[in-house]
């Protein structure tokens, strides 16, 4: 089993600015592909970045420009560092991660408990 933690969420003003980090734990699997989503009141959960091993990143057209996602393959842990940020971007943050476990010789997605991260004045 894999369980990601979360941390760096709170409450920021626009125009600042906010890192999110996730750290993945656990034995026997290993991660590929990592990514944040978010999810606003009343909203579909939506894809924010993704990043894989190698460090080929995809982001959201709203947050192109303004966010970044790293990861750190040692730490198993990755990265969101979340600038400009607007009230839009007000929501709870997701870690996702694609682990392929080596007993089960599969794949996995695993989730993080989401992190609230609200942006007003």
């Amino acid at each position: 089993q894999v369980q990601l933690v979360e941390s760096g969420g709170g409450l920021v003003q626009p125009g600042g600015s906010l890192r999110l980090s996730c750290a993945a734990s656990g034995s026997g699997f290993r991660i590929n592909a990592m990514g944040w989503y978010r999810q606003a009141p009343g909203k579909q959960r939506e894809l924010v970045a993704t990043i894989t091993r190698g460090g080929s990143t995809r982001y959201a057209d709203s947050v192109k420009g303004r966010f970044t996602i790293s990861r750190d393959n040692a730490k198993n842990t990755v990265y969101l560092q979340m600038n400009s940020l607007k009230p839009e971007d007000t929501a709870v943050y997701y870690c996702n991660a694609a682990a392929f476990s080596i007993v089960a010789g599969r794949e996995y997605d695993y989730w993080g408990q989401g992190t609230q991260v609200t942006v007003s004045s």
